[in-house]
């Protein structure tokens, strides 16, 4: 397995160019499977995730192609209605493959999904919805079997806020027949990307952005050439790094729009932030002042920035809570801060950081994608070498951060590890 070493105590300065975001692509990337015309895809992030989900689709019978960002997709002759166990347990958003199949063939057979450990995140509103609109679902041996001669336009009411869930759903309405209401829909940007990319191949969708999703279904979806909006986490992750380390950044291929409540958050902390259509410049000299954050669905504050700024609160003068209610599991994190210096304890869903001095670089293991990114923020600012094991889990979602760090000045180092 990989590690990565960072010796802390860098000052970052220079620019940073942001990939695209890797939970817009994943639903996009599956989307294809809706038409048997080419799709084209722009600012498609070089992520593992990326690779599971081409690597799955390319099994089913879909013809891929991916280069430098650009990502060529041909379902025309899909022959496989099989998303197998082996790809689907090491990323959980293998499910979104669901609704497309089921609507434009008729069935389905996916297995049970895997991922980040960090939480239940069960898929009954993804089968809830599918059976209100009309499919038959048997789950089995650890598989989702889903059957419709073609689904029926459905009001759905979704007991909780879910991305995934909107967007599978989403994706089955759009050749449904009639009209399908989704209430209580995710309102996140990546959920309006994928709506966008849809609207393009031909769906008729009003509500964009809204929790109230109103999608008239359509016979067949043409092609279509989309690019994928920037990863609002990533710039969030690069700002926190900034913020934590201090320095001088500016960030490109953003959308600061999307980022508010972050920035907001950053601010507070002491953070200076300028911003413009697609850039932002990051500018920190002191030590950041500590930030009560409680998670929430967009626009709120995101779970996916919780670990950084867990982190960033470690050194921080003061004493913070971060209030998780997203994901019960999301805390796995701390104990390896702690090992680096900090002073973290957890109560239920809250973790109480007071903030230190200095921390000190340790051996440390990533647990999760975004906890394996608070250990890079944590060990920028960490005296000594900090070395990070298990960074499989931060290749899932950041597109070559090491070289990106490296380049604003950062001393961070990729180990090469045998095969995991």
């Amino acid at each position: 397995m990989d590690k990565l070493a960072i010796v802390g105590g860098r000052r970052l300065a220079g620019e940073i160019t942001v990939s695209g975001a890797k939970n817009a692509a994943l639903p996009i990337l599956c989307a294809s499977l809706l038409t048997a015309d080419p799709v084209d895809l722009d600012n498609v992030p070089n992520l593992q995730d990326v690779r599971t989900t081409l690597k799955l689709l390319g099994q089913m019978g879909v013809r891929t192609e991916y280069a430098d960002g650009r990502v060529h997709l041909d379902a025309s002759n899909v022959d496989n209605l099989v998303a197998p166990y082996e790809l689907v347990k090491t990323m959980r958003a293998s499910i979104l493959v669901l609704g497309p199949l089921v609507a434009r063939f008729g069935e389905a057979k996916v297995s049970l999904p895997g991922g980040c450990a960090i939480g239940a995140r069960p898929v009954d509103q993804h089968i809830k919805g599918l059976q209100a609109m009309g499919a038959e679902i048997n789950i089995e041996h650890g598989f989702i079997e889903a059957r419709a001669k073609r689904l029926k336009g459905a009001r759905i009411i979704t007991d909780m806020i879910t991305v995934t869930g909107t967007e599978n759903l989403l994706m089955a309405a759009v050749l449904a027949d009639g009209e399908t209401v989704i209430e209580n829909a995710a309102r996140e940007p990546e959920v309006g990307d994928l709506a966008a990319l849809l609207v393009q191949m031909g769906a008729k969708i009003e509500g964009i952005g809204t929790d109230r999703l109103v999608i008239q279904g359509v016979e067949r979806l043409s092609g279509a050439h989309h690019k994928v909006i920037p990863d609002r986490i990533e710039a969030g992750t690069f700002l926190c790094a900034v913020a934590a380390a201090g320095g001088d950044v500016v960030l490109r291929r953003v959308r600061p729009q999307i980022l508010d409540a972050v920035i907001d958050k950053l601010r507070e902390a002491g953070v200076s932030i300028e911003e413009g259509d697609d850039w932002m410049r990051v500018h920190m000299e002191a030590r950041p002042r500590a930030v009560n954050v409680r998670t929430s669905e967009y626009p709120a504050f995101p779970t996916d920035m919780q670990a950084q700024f867990m982190a960033l609160n470690a050194i921080a003068d003061g004493t913070s809570q971060v209030v998780e209610t997203i994901f019960e599991n999301r805390f796995m994190h701390v104990q390896e801060l702690n090992r680096l210096g900090a002073n973290v304890t957890i109560d239920g869903n809250t973790a109480l950081v007071n903030g230190v001095g200095k921390l000190s670089g340790a051996k440390v293991m990533a647990t999760d994608l975004r906890a394996s990114a608070s250990l890079v923020i944590a060990g920028l600012v960490a005296e000594g070498e900090t070395l990070i094991d298990r960074i499989y889990h931060l290749d899932r979602g950041y597109d070559r951060m090491e070289a990106k760090l490296t380049a604003v000045g950062a001393d961070v180092r990729r180990i090469k590890g045998s095969a995991a």
